[in-house]
């Protein structure tokens, strides 16, 4: 290559025009279970097909990468698998929504396979959008391989799945309280209901005490519901009641009488007044206290928030007119004792953002709980891989959230009443008999049957039976609900990989190595993989699930488009490009803390006006920073000849950045091993940065541009194998950039490495991740170290005192020993990175008239500036620092003068704080000995 067609500037957008297709063409992502490598595999959180990605997922799907890229270039056989999810109830409720805003129309209007035809045409608009944004994040997924939860592979899986749990006698109908969306008329999960505070109103009824004239007061934040009690509670050792527990009350406007019953669990008796109702059809602790003392249930609401007959003159009305008459009713009979303000905290369904209603229903549900026999049930097993360190929950705190979920052994209620999803598999046949259906489907193993509530059920493992496939007069029909969309999420890390067939790729990469997700669906979602991967492949899905941060924004609010504060990844790439994005979201990926991202809004030249944050900035000067430098070095490449390294040959400055180098790649290979990406990403930039770019660099330009010094070739072969281990180091997080100084400084030196030279990968995509030698230089670092101190001390000397750059002076140093020794083997790095006349190291020296001195712990260094400072506001400088040591003696004084502290702390704790006791009096000292002359000279 031509040294000067290397671009003067780095071009994210062509970075990832040039090398994303680059990658993909020469089949980098795509895994080959047939080879001989390792397998390393993660299975992508896959996105729900409602809209487009967001900050958050942008942030996962980073640190995946990040994973892949690095393991890839370890020489794992990776699999990235890619993916989207139909997100049942969260889709229909967003195609729902458009159908009623554009259309005026319900489901119910289009019909069921209409609306099944207009969710499948909003699938394949976002799912190509989702993708597509995957890729322009530089996601290195094998997509040869990509799935969709409602695709043949996964459909076949959920198949299976059902028909052996039902087999296996884990699935079973019931009827039981749900939570109940009245919109999209479908049960929800807990989890899938948020909750807020709302101002509201508690009513305190009279309830009469049959044949006699005593009246209990009960308090009610939902009157309506006062029309399906079937008891009034109270607590059984409450001296004010213990003479009515037994007896009956007369239930207002309903001419109904109940028992009124002591319940300890339902009953705080230091609560209100001590007097509650019970409606079992229509509250969870109601309804258990219902279990508990055999109350009848009384169901009063229809699937769409209407009272039903139960309600007897209030049939017909909505939830919120029954209250309003219910409470008028009451107190035109002086029923109503009063109505306070109360501060409720309501349940609202995720995805409709409407009320939940608890209601009795029909459901099938999969137990959670020990088998009768006494066999751990599945809520057990999948406690017990966590416990027992089969899968590794990181960071560990968030296992505790896992267990206790799973303790409360809670069946899960997989039925959805909904028209997107896999549809529960079970066949209905009223008219026959568990018989008849063995007559007819008997030797097929696909299909197993069972007497149902109503006839006889059919569960097919695999094709629909036809409705007449009993005979005349016989017809076989589908249960219309679908099945919860966390079940067919709770097989993706299998059902992708071909399961139930024998694939080879399920016999290389089951179970798969790392789960990354957010922590609000460790329940949802973590738990049921665990639970499923043991029950169809008897081994857990993955060893290790990684809990990444949430982003919030600069007030700690989770972002989102709904508030106004979401950012769009996409517009963050056309803006900073890519490895920009990439960078800062993984350097905010902390351990202890979310991500916290000020957000502000920019109008772009297009008039678009757009979310952003000024963080993502420092991403863009980073890469830019390393891409200025990587372009200076390679200019200087030509007539690069490979050799090899000898460290303790080389100069000081080539064997420091070797040995950091060396740290650094042992470090950041620990720091992912760990899951510490934000730990790994600032280590990596610091060095890069730091260490590289603003002093190694500096220290070898001389060298480098002198066509004849004969350090010239070693100092080449240096630049060259420092910048290719930092393209390989840096890959994973930004790997375009990375790749668009590879592929130029290959062409230079195609044959570059540390000790031996070696020829370079024809992409950093695929290149060996770096081993640490083992090599360390202390003298290398110490002697460095001094440089840079001194040589900052003389900048900031100049700066302080507005010297112009360009003021040649001639500084002195006043050292001793192998502080000396060190400062003088860098004299030409002092003056040439100080802009210095000349420099002086010495063990004494005069100081000159209008000289600025910093006292440093093991030197002085004076700068001659005659006619260029005022002595009085030195002195005040001087007066300045020594006020600022004595502040730091003081408390480090008195540490030392506690026994306690001497006694109990650490030897070397305390040396260390008595070595620098000394260092800060000598300092002092001087600078006292610099004043009492009156200020400098």
């Amino acid at each position: 290559m031509n040294i000067n067609e290397i671009p003067k500037q780095y071009d994210p957008k062509d970075a990832q025009d040039r090398w994303y297709e680059f990658w993909v063409q020469n089949g980098y992502f795509h895994a080959d279970p047939a080879s001989d490598r390792p397998a390393y595999c993660i299975v992508i959180p896959p996105p729900n097909v409602t809209g487009a990605l967001h900050l958050g997922h942008a942030l996962n799907n980073t640190l995946q990468d990040v994973l892949i890229r690095w393991r890839r270039m370890q020489g794992y056989d990776c699999l990235w698998m890619p993916g989207t999810d139909h997100a049942g109830i969260a889709t229909q409720a967003v195609v729902e929504k458009r159908l009623l805003e554009e259309e005026k129309k319900s489901r119910h209007d289009l019909g069921r396979s209409a609306l099944v035809e207009r969710i499948w045409s909003w699938k394949d608009e976002y799912e190509k959008q989702i993708l597509n944004q995957l890729r322009l994040m530089g996601c290195s997924c094998d997509w040869d391989r990509t799935r969709f939860t409602l695709d043949e592979v996964c459909s076949r899986a959920v198949r299976r799945t059902f028909f052996n749990l039902f087999r296996a006698g884990k699935i079973f109908r019931g009827k039981r309280l749900v939570n109940w969306d009245t919109q999209l008329h479908t049960a929800v999960a807990d989890d899938e209901i948020y909750y807020e505070e709302t101002q509201g109103h508690l009513w305190t009824i009279k309830y009469p005490v049959a044949d006699s004239a005593e009246v209990l007061h009960v308090a009610t934040t939902r009157p309506e519901t006062m029309l399906g009690d079937t008891a009034v509670a109270v607590h059984p050792e409450d001296p004010r009641y213990k003479h009515v527990v037994g007896k009956m009350a007369d239930l207002p406007l309903t001419g109904r009488r109940i028992p009124i019953i002591a319940d300890p669990v339902l009953v705080d008796p230091a609560f209100g007044t001590g007097c509650v109702k019970v409606t079992p059809g229509h509250d969870l602790n109601d309804y258990q206290a219902g279990l508990r003392n055999d109350l009848p249930t009384i169901d009063l609401m229809r699937p769409d928030g209407t009272f039903n007959e139960a309600a007897g003159p209030y049939a017909g009305l909505d939830r919120y007119v029954v209250r309003k008459r219910v409470v008028e009713d009451l107190k035109k009979q002086g029923l109503l004792e009063r109505v306070d303000t109360h501060v409720l905290r309501q349940g609202h369904s995720d995805r409709s953002k409407t009320p939940i209603e608890p209601i009795r229903s029909d459901q099938w549900f999969i137990r959670m709980g020990d088998d009768p026999d006494g066999r751990p049930g599945f809520a057990q097993q999948a406690m017990d891989a966590v416990t027992a360190g089969r899968v590794k929950i990181h960071p560990e705190r968030y296992a505790k959230s896992y267990l206790d979920w799973l303790g409360e052994k809670r069946d899960w209620c997989i039925s959805r009443q909904l028209w997107w999803g896999h549809r529960i598999p079970v066949w209905t046949c009223e008219t026959c008999s568990e018989a008849e259906l063995a007559r007819t489907f008997r030797g097929r193993d696909d299909v197993f049957w069972r007497q149902g509530e109503t006839g006889g059920w059919l569960i097919s493992a695999e094709t629909d039976p036809a409705s007449d496939a009993l005979g005349p007069g016989q017809t076989l029909t589908q249960d219309p609900d679908v099945l919860d969309t966390w079940f067919s999420s709770a097989l993706w890390p299998h059902s992708t990989l071909g399961w139930p067939e024998p694939t080879p790729e399920l016999a290389k990469y089951y179970p798969t190595s790392v789960l990354s997700t957010a922590r609000d669906i460790i329940t949802l979602w973590v738990a049921r993989m665990v639970i499923f991967g043991q029950f169809n492949m008897g081994a857990v899905p993955f060893h290790h699930v990684y809990i990444h941060p949430v982003i919030q924004d600069g007030q700690g609010k989770r972002m989102s488009k709904s508030a106004g504060n979401g950012v769009d990844p996409v517009d963050i790439i056309e803006i900073y490009g890519a490895d920009a994005l990439r960078y800062i979201l993984a350097l905010g990926a902390t351990e202890t803390q979310d991500l916290r991202m000020p957000v502000e809004k920019l109008k772009l030249p297009d008039g678009r006006k757009i979310n952003t944050s000024e963080r993502f900035e420092q991403g863009r000067n980073f890469a830019n920073k390393f891409w200025n430098v990587a372009r200076f070095a390679m200019m200087n490449l030509e007539g690069y000849q490979p050799g090899p390294l000898a460290l303790e040959a080389l100069p000081i400055e080539d064997r420091w950045i070797l040995a950091g180098l060396d740290e650094t790649i042992a470090e950041t290979t620990a720091d992912l091993e760990a899951f510490r990406f934000a730990e790994a990403t600032r280590r990596l930039r610091e060095f890069t940065w730091g260490e590289f770019c603003d002093w190694y660099v500096e220290f070898v330009k001389t060298r480098l541009r002198d066509p004849d010094s004969n350090s010239r070739p070693v100092a080449q072969r240096v630049v060259a194998a420092v910048l290719d281990t930092l393209c390989r180091l840096l890959h994973p997080v930004m790997p375009f950039l990375t790749e668009q100084i590879w592929q130029p400084l290959g062409q230079l030196a195609p044959t570059r490495g540390i000790p031996t030279p070696r020829p370079a990968e024809p992409s950093v995509c695929v290149a060996a991740w770096p081993r640490p030698l083992g090599w360390t230089d202390p003298e290398a670092k110490a002697t460095v170290a001094q440089w840079q101190e001194k040589i900052q001390t003389l900048r900031n000397l100049k700066a302080e005192r507005n010297i112009p750059k360009e003021a040649k002076i001639a500084p002195v140093i006043i050292a001793e020993g192998p502080v000396a020794d060190r400062l003088r083997r860098g004299e030409a790095f002092l003056e040439s990175l100080t802009n210095a006349a000349a420099v002086t190291i010495a063990t004494t020296a005069l100081r000159p008239p209008d000289s600025a001195i910093a006292v440093l712990g093991d030197a002085e260094v004076i700068l001659p500036l005659e006619g260029l400072i005022d002595k009085e506001v030195e002195l005040a400088r001087l007066r300045k620092t020594h006020a600022d040591l004595e502040r730091q003696i003081g408390p480090l004084k008195a540490k030392l003068a506690n026994l306690g502290f001497v006694s109990r702390a650490p030897t070397e704790v305390v040396e260390g704080q008595r070595a620098r006791l000394a260092e800060l009096e000598t300092q002092r000292a001087a600078v006292a000995a610099l004043i009492d002359k009156d200020g400098p000279g």
